[in-house]
């Protein structure tokens, strides 16, 4: 361990509800076990309410060394609340009652499976992120702990138990979700976690995101050791532990069903010891893992991103972001362990509603749009056609050049949000197009009203748009109705035009139209 992480890690004194959290009596690579009074956990599938008697001294960062007859060594670092190296003295009264009991930790009124579907899930992590933080603070946004549990049980691993609590950062209320492994675990290899979760009964959607997050995990390794990614054992996110982080993560990632999108992460310096020597921080397979996401100094000789937590951000978040265009719903917490000098150590989730899909929703129209090459001008003009009876305001074709220089037209509609389905099934319907663009659009109108005027040729129907301040009144005889006129009195259309036009123009008062017309 580095001078500088020993010297971090003397200020790490953990404390939660003035009760001081202790690691587990057995080995958990990748994270410490830590436990609170009063929590509740899960052991292998069975939920427990411990009450517990600690007496422990820690504040230390850990090392873990691996080897393997294949001759792969690694050893991380973790700052997120994780402690190796302890000396304890365990005093322990357990009383075990089976069903779930929440102790200090009160689940939410729950978000609903796809609350979030077109909606965006911010990750705020200016204090890093890991696998457990990243569960916590989707159980505080809402997502129901058994949602969680449930898939992670299905894995059928033993010894360990998840422990799930109530704790308090700089006065915000927020979830911590610990895993404590008891025992020795196998070493696994992506292979065989692969194999593990598509042998499990759960959601094909939760299996493909876990699957995701192991292969951009996997694909980190291999890059770091010039190997392929068949050959890469996993050691400390092949524990017990990350294997229900990933999982779980997936699950609640799954139910919620939103975008995810991701802050900047702070990345720590320093240096940790490993089986292979002297490693920089951020590990090398957590930078690889956060290829594509933006990155910068956290300022301290501190593990700010796990390779769990840099995986599930790499394999799971669309983009990096500052703060996006949202508006938010309702946001979690979830906190690490470790007591940080310059911030509170808590990753903030937040859904929101993006802010261009809220002004979509006072935009009262829709465009609708389709490219054809292919189609004749009586195609396109019963298309038009078949656009209007379905309830389009109006529609048109206009020319352009597509792709390889062939001539093409553009098809569109416009038409009022209730008569887009409508609208678009009949573009599909009659025209040569395989699929339809819609495209919201906000309506700037002027007052219209429909008269009817008397003329030589009959009753004509006139809309007028006037009387808004904006100009001299627009005067517009319906067409259809003038054509109709014209035949039966054997005269020119343009007559009865402008036979209504003059009618239109002197006379006093208007009389109601006998029809209305959505034009």
């Amino acid at each position: 361990m580095s001078a500088a992480k020993t010297r971090k890690a003397k200020t790490q004194a953990v404390k939660a509800r003035g009760t001081a959290k202790t690691a587990s009596p057995g080995p958990a690579p990748g994270k410490a076990a830590r436990r609170g009074r009063g929590a509740a956990h899960s052991h292998a599938g069975q939920s427990h309410s411990h009450s517990h008697s600690h007496s422990h001294e820690h504040g230390h960062e850990h090392e873990h060394e691996h080897e393997h007859e294949n001759g792969h060594s690694h050893g991380h670092g973790h700052g997120h609340g994780h402690g190796h190296g302890h000396e304890h003295g365990h005093s322990h009264e357990h009383g075990h009652e089976h069903g779930h009991s929440h102790g200090g930790f009160v689940e939410r009124e729950g978000l609903r499976r796809g609350a979030g579907e077109g909606k965006v899930l911010f990750l705020d992590a200016p204090s890093g992120i890991a696998g457990d933080m990243t569960i916590a603070a989707l159980l505080d946004l809402g997502v129901p702990l058994r949602e969680v549990l449930a898939p992670v049980e299905a894995l059928g691993l033993r010894g360990y138990h998840v422990h799930v609590e109530r704790v308090e950062r700089s006065g915000i209320a927020a979830a911590r979700f610990d895993v404590h492994v008891e025992g020795r675990q196998p070493e696994r290899t992506h292979g065989s976690i692969k194999a593990m979760l598509r042998a499990a009964a759960m959601a094909p959607s939760i299996k493909e995101r876990a699957l995701l997050v192991f292969e951009r995990l996997a694909q980190a390794e291999a890059t770091v050791h010039r190997s392929t990614i068949d050959d890469v054992h996993f050691h400390e996110v092949g524990a017990v532990d990350a294997i229900v982080d990933v999982v779980g993560a997936a699950a609640a990632i799954d139910w919620i069903g939103a975008e995810i999108e991701v802050s900047p992460l702070p990345l720590g310096r320093g240096f940790v010891k490993a089986r292979h020597g002297i490693l920089p921080l951020p590990p090398p397979a957590t930078v690889e893992c956060l290829a594509g996401l933006d990155t910068y100094d956290g300022g301290l000789d501190f593990e700010f991103v796990t390779p769990t937590g840099a995986a599930i951000c790499g394999a799971l978040a669309a983009r990096s972001v500052r703060w996006p265009s949202l508006s938010p719903i309702r946001t979690g917490w979830g906190a690490g362990t470790a007591v940080l000098p310059d911030r509170p150590n808590l990753l903030r989730a937040v859904l929101g509603e993006r802010a261009t899909r809220r002004r979509a929703q006072g935009e009262t129209h829709l465009v609708i749009e389709a490219n054809l090459d292919d189609a004749t001008g009586e195609i396109v003009g019963a298309c038009i056609e078949a656009a209007l009876e379905a309830g389009a305001v109006d529609a048109w074709a206009s020319p352009v050049t597509m792709k390889k220089g062939r001539p093409g037209l553009v098809l569109a509609a416009i038409a009022a949000r209730s008569a887009g389905d409508a609208v678009s099934r009949a573009i599909l319907r009659e025209s040569t197009t395989l699929g339809v663009r819609l495209t919201p659009v906000a309506r700037v109108e002027r007052a219209r009203r429909f008269e009817t005027v008397d003329t030589a040729y009959g009753a004509i129907p006139v809309k007028v748009a006037g009387g808004d301040g904006l100009g001299p009144a627009q005067l517009k005889p319906e067409f259809d109705d003038c054509r109709r006129a014209a035949a039966a009195h054997g005269v020119p259309v343009r007559d009865v035009v402008r036979a209504a036009l003059v009618a239109a123009a002197t006379r006093t008062p208007p009389r109601a139209a006998p029809k209305s017309f959505d034009k």
